[in-house]
């Protein structure tokens, strides 16, 4: 206890107090939970998350670094749970280019980038507590021991994302199972579970147009200025993402943060939101469907195998957990219609339900995000006929094997020129 507390003190009063928010936020989410007649039964539940708090993934080039110390990133006890890495077939462990990239380098304090903080840790197993709440204590959905035959658990290959999902289910399970937790992944080329632009050519030459958006009206200025403000070099390269990983970093992790800085917060996540919507906006359907068509296509077959009694190898299996990132979560809630236009904060969750009805045996989906029902487009109400939900699904849900038709349509192009 007295190694914990010594945590949260270097970790600083307004980090706390950023936790604090951040349950209280959570407790609101889960008292407005609009609650499902008992005439449906849930029959499967798919959480696509983001990992919690952590260390920025490039520092700002200025002369007046945040340390992020190692004491940043102790575990707390109750968070442990353990848990093996394979690949999707059971073998080894892919390697993993992006941890690899990370662990090159460290920031100022000793620390690597991209590392997930006791904050972030804390940020998991709450909401892990919180599906607890919902899919066993009020629903008796889910075994209150963790079940490897019951549960089903895919990560992408980096070490956040890892411990994340180790944090939620200490937090969803209190630290009980039978068996081993298997998080399973992916290589990094042929990963779906964030927009792939090294294992798909044809996304990378689509959303080559950043430049273009870096280049709007104001843009330049307004980033100008920002640099200015920051006492950054104008002759290092930054651009409004940058500013934003490091600024909601440092914010959530309780750093001095000024309310001038908290402007430069605010105009940094509207710029790389405008960012966004200029690449992927409502006209640019193929860049969302090369950016999540696989994903979404898997969420809608695990959906799929349970209405048609033929699920995937295990059939008992209620829960599929994805951890994932926030450039997943952006493009699906754009694709579901869905998008507020805010950044996904750390721990975001995208909670997919299926139930039947008891009497008339029909399906019906729902989706909740960060705790709050949706209404997916296309739907009338949250709860939605099954075949109404998954029409949102049904304009950008790829196939494996259309997936990389379309992800070689340039390079193939290029070939033919030549």
């Amino acid at each position: 206890m007295r190694h914990r507390m010594s945590v949260w003190v270097r970790t600083g009063l307004l980090g706390s107090t950023m936790y604090c928010m951040h349950r209280k936020r959570s407790v609101l989410a889960e008292m407005k939970r609009d609650v499902v007649s008992p005439e449906y039964e849930l029959k499967l539940v798919q959480v696509v998350f983001r990992h919690g708090a952590r260390t920025p993934l490039k520092p700002i080039p200025h002369n007046q670094q945040v340390e992020w110390s190692p004491t940043l990133l102790e575990a707390p006890e109750h968070t442990q749970f353990n848990y093996t890495v394979t690949d999707l077939e059971g073998g080894p462990r892919p390697p993993s280019p992006f941890e690899e990239r990370y662990r090159s380098h460290k920031l100022k304090g000793g620390t690597f980038p991209g590392q997930l903080t006791t904050i972030g840790m804390q940020q998991m197993f709450s909401l892990g507590v919180r599906l607890r709440k919902t899919y066993m204590e009020e629903q008796s959905f889910l075994s209150p021991v963790f079940n490897p035959s019951e549960v089903y658990v895919r990560s992408t290959n980096i070490v956040r994302n890892l411990e994340s999902t180790r944090c939620l289910l200490a937090g969803l399970y209190q630290q009980k199972q039978e068996g081993p937790v298997t998080i399973v992944t992916d290589e990094a080329s042929s990963e779906i579970l964030y927009p792939n632009y090294q294992g798909c050519h044809e996304l990378k030459h689509r959303t080559s147009r950043i430049s273009d958006a870096n280049n709007q009206p104001g843009m330049k200025d307004e980033l100008k200025k920002l640099q200015q403000d920051l006492d950054i070099d104008n002759k290092e390269e930054v651009d409004f993402f940058l500013l934003l990983d490091n600024l909601l970093a440092e914010q959530v992790h309780g750093f001095p943060f000024s309310l001038k800085y908290k402007s430069h917060l605010q105009k940094s996540e509207q710029r790389a939101l405008n960012i966004v919507s200029y690449m992927v906006g409502p006209n640019n359907r193929e860049i969302l469907k090369l950016m999540v068509g696989p994903f979404l296509y898997t969420l809608q077959r695990n959906m799929l195998a349970v209405t048609r009694n033929t699920p995937p190898a295990t059939p008992s299996r209620k829960l599929f957990l994805y951890a994932a990132h926030d450039v997943t979560i952006i493009p699906l809630l754009m694709a579901l219609g869905i998008f507020d236009q805010k950044w996904p904060p750390y721990a975001a969750d995208l909670t997919l339900e299926l139930y039947q009805h008891r009497s008339s045996k029909a399906w019906f989906a729902r989706l909740n995000y960060n705790g709050q029902e949706q209404v997916v487009k296309g739907c009338r109400a949250g709860l939605c006929p099954l075949e109404d939900f998954l029409n949102a699904f049904s304009a950008y849900a790829m196939s494996p094997e259309d997936y990389k038709g379309l992800c070689c349509l340039k390079e193939t192009g290029s070939r033919t020129k030549k």
